[in-house]
C-alpha cells in the first residue's frame, strides 16, 4: 500500500479501474491539501465475473500506469495493490475510512450498480458522506435519461438512440437519417446457413482465482 501524502484528508477521491482518464480525472475543486485520491486492486472485481488472465493482466497494468501518473504529477494519492488481505473494493475501504476519516467520499458515477451500491453502502454505515459527480464520457446524463423514460409504458433504446442522433446530429441528413433509415438490422436477421453449424471447441475450466496465484 503506497502511503497516502494528505494525512487527514476532508474528501477520498475513488477512481476505479475502468475510469483512468488522464485528462479529466481532476474535478473542478480539486484541493492537493486536503483531497487524497485512492484506488484499489480488489481480486473480487475479477473473480466476481470469470475473466480472461490476460484481460486482468492489462486491467491491472493499466491501474498502475495511472498510479504512476498520479505519482508523478505529485498528486496525494493512496493505492492498494493485490494482497493486502482484503479481497473486495468495499473492504478496502471499510478499513481507510476508519483510519483516515474523511468527511467525503467522493466519485465518478461507477458502471457498475453492484460497486456502486457496495461503496455507498460501506460508506453509510461509516457515517460518511457519499457523493457521486456526473460522468462527463457520455453524451447525456443519467437524469436525460430518466426524463426521456418517465411516462412510457415500455422502453425500447430504438427511440432513444434517434433522439441522440438528431440532438448531436449524428449521422443525419438535415433531418433524415443518413442511409434513409435508422437503422439495418432487417438485413442481419438471415438464418445461418446449416453448414456452417459446427461443434464449439472445449476449453479447460480455469478459474481466475488461480490465475492470480500464479
Amino acid at each position: 500500500m503506497a502511503a497516502p501524502s494528505v494525512s487527514s484528508p476532508r474528501r477520498l477521491l475513488l477512481v476505479l479501474g475502468d475510469q483512468l482518464d488522464y485528462e479529466r480525472f481532476l474535478p473542478q475543486d480539486f484541493d492537493p491539501s486536503s483531497d487524497l485520491f485512492w484506488l484499489a486492486e480488489a481480486s473480487e472485481e475479477s473473480t466476481h465475473v470469470r475473466s480472461n488472465k490476460h484481460r486482468i493482466v492489462c486491467f491491472l497494468a493499466a491501474m498502475r500506469h495511472f498510479r504512476n501518473h498520479l505519482q508523478k504529477e505529485k498528486l496525494p494519492l493512496l493505492y492498494h495493490e493485490l494482497g493486502e488481505g482484503e479481497t473486495t473494493l468495499g473492504q478496502l475501504l471499510a478499513k481507510d475510512l476508519d483510519q483516515l476519516k474523511p468527511e467525503i467520499v467522493s466519485v465518478v458515477k461507477p458502471g457498475d450498480y453492484r460497486v456502486e451500491q457496495s461503496l455507498r453502502q460501506v460508506c453509510e454505515k461509516a457515517g460518511v458522506h457519499w457523493e457521486v459527480r456526473e460522468d462527463e464520457h457520455f453524451l447525456c446524463s443519467q437524469q436525460e435519461f430518466e426524463d426521456h423514460a418517465r411516462g412510457r409504458k415500455s422502453l425500447r433504446m430504438e427511440f432513444f438512440y434517434r433522439e441522440m442522433r438528431r440532438k448531436y446530429d449524428v449521422l443525419m441528413d438535415g433531418k433524415d437519417p443518413v442511409g434513409g433509415a435508422w437503422n439495418f438490422d432487417k438485413d442481419n436477421r438471415e438464418v445461418l446457413a446449416s453448414k456452417a453449424h459446427r461443434p464449439l471447441p472445449q476449453f479447460a475450466d480455469v478459474h481466475p482465482t488461480r490465475l492470480l496465484a500464479k
